[in-house]
C-alpha cells in the first residue's frame, strides 16, 4: 500500500471552499489541500440520497466511497446488501459504494470526508 504523504505546510477554510455543491437540501463544501481533497457535507432534515442526490448522480444507488467524521446530527446508511448503520456525531465511517442513506431526526447531519469529496454530488 502506498504512503501518504503532505507535500507542503498549508491550510484552508471551508468558510471559502474550492468549490460549492447544493444539490436539494444538500452542502458539499470542496477545498484542496497538499493534493488530498477534503469535503464538509451538510444535510437538512428530510435529505435522503435517493431523493437529493439520485436526480445529480444518475445512478440506483449512491456509487462513492466514503470515509469521514460525522461533526453533528445523525445519518442511516442501508446498503444493497440488506446492511444498515446508523451514524451519529462523533462517529468515524467507512461506507463501500452501493447504498441508500437518509438524515434522522430534526437535526442536520453534518460531516468532513477524505474520501469521495472530488465527486460528490457532481452533475453527471
Amino acid at each position: 500500500m502506498p504512503a501518504n504523504t503532505a507535500s507542503s505546510l498549508e491550510s484552508r477554510s471551508f468558510d471559502e471552499p474550492d468549490e460549492k455543491r447544493r444539490p436539494d437540501k444538500t452542502e458539499v463544501d470542496v477545498v484542496s489541500v497538499s493534493g488530498y481533497t477534503l469535503g464538509r457535507f451538510r444535510f437538512q432534515p428530510g435529505w435522503s440520497w435517493a431523493e437529493c442526490i439520485k436526480p445529480v448522480a444518475k445512478t440506483d444507488s449512491c456509487q462513492s466511497n466514503h470515509v469521514g467524521i460525522c461533526t453533528g446530527g445523525s445519518i442511516t446508511v442501508e446498503h444493497n446488501d440488506g446492511g444498515r448503520i446508523t451514524i451519529k456525531a462523533g462517529d468515524s465511517y467507512s461506507i463501500p459504494p452501493g447504498h441508500n442513506a437518509w438524515v434522522e431526526g430534526d437535526e442536520p447531519f453534518e460531516g468532513y470526508e477524505f474520501l469521495s469529496a472530488a465527486e460528490y454530488a457532481k452533475e453527471a
